[in-house]
């Protein structure tokens, strides 16, 4: 790894405490050219962490609060009227950025929830049948509400597939609070932060962790991984080949960050819950448990290579 984005992870942690693993999984999302979910209850710093991400990366960013009565074309945008040129002229929306904070995803209808899923998918948007390619490197960080809080729409499982990881910021440590409350200045913080990467250059390393060795049996023993949460008697749904191949590639940006060329079981076992725990369905009887408290008991009772 090289030294800017050792650089990105100290900045960012400088501002979002507490949260190494969280800002780490993060940046490897970016790396592997991925979109992330945040779940957890309001006020828990995901919006802090997607606009400092933003700022250390030196991309654009823009904001989209997904509300009730949010449009389609509030994020896709429209073709405005020019009267004296007297033709149609399309407006971007927000959606034109690199950095895309879908926030509070799960308040918006599933009509406007989908209208993300072809801009995730292959970077470019469809309106009114003219197709708009999307800026590189284009990254959407959604934040979701707990589906039991009032006023929200569960995301389907087909867009819930789109999101190369899904991650829970929890309640920081007591310390760590402590330190927040003492400080009370995040925001001055993140206004100051200087870009530490350039573009180009994340897109040189997006590309160089595409070329991460993962040798047969490391692909074995993710294969064996997925075929594990389809046989589990705890899911109804495992995982797709999609969420497969999104483990490879979170285990190579892992690799990557620890500074190899080249993916072992260790980096597998620190993705997997991340990649796979909103791809999952529980059973009825384990509707409560954590989805990734499944993964992790599947990755100790499947043998390393």
């Amino acid at each position: 790894m090289n030294d800017s984005l050792m650089r990105v992870l100290d900045a960012v942690g400088r501002i979002v405490l507490g949260k190494e693993q969280v800002i780490r999984l993060s940046v490897a999302t970016v790396l592997a050219r991925g979109h992330l979910l945040l779940e957890d209850i309001p006020g828990i710093g995901k919006t802090t962490l997607a606009l400092t991400l933003a700022r250390a990366l030196g991309l654009k960013f823009s904001r989209i609060q997904f509300t009730s009565d949010l449009l389609p074309a509030d994020i896709l945008g429209s073709s405005v009227f020019d009267a004296k040129e007297r033709t149609f002229t399309f407006r971007p929306g927000p959606i034109f950025h690199q950095v895309v904070l879908a926030d509070e995803v799960n308040r918006a209808t599933p009509k406007t929830q989908s209208a993300l899923l072809e801009a995730m998918g292959e970077s470019q948007v469809s309106v009114e049948g003219t197709t708009y390619r999307l800026p590189e490197p284009f990254f959407v960080v959604a934040t979701q509400n707990p589906v039991e809080q009032y006023g929200t729409f569960p995301l389907p499982e087909s867009q819930l597939d789109r999101f190369f990881m899904s991650l829970r910021m929890d309640y920081p440590s007591r310390a760590m609070e402590k330190e927040l409350l003492g400080r009370l200045d995040s925001k001055r913080r993140i206004q100051a932060l200087a870009p530490v990467i350039g573009v180009q250059e994340l897109q040189d390393a997006q590309e160089r962790v595409r070329n991460i060795k993962a040798s047969d049996a490391l692909l074995e023993y993710v294969l064996e991984i997925v075929w594990a949460t389809r046989r589990s008697d705890k899911l109804v749904v495992g995982i797709s080949p999609r969420g497969a191949e999104a483990t490879v590639l979170a285990a190579k940006a892992w690799a990557y960050l620890a500074g190899r060329d080249y993916c072992i079981p260790e980096d597998v076992q620190a993705v997997a819950p991340a990649v796979m725990r909103h791809r999952l369905v529980a059973r009825g009887d384990y509707a409560n448990l954590r989805r990734e408290q499944v993964v992790e008991e599947l990755i100790r009772t499947v043998p390393i290579p």
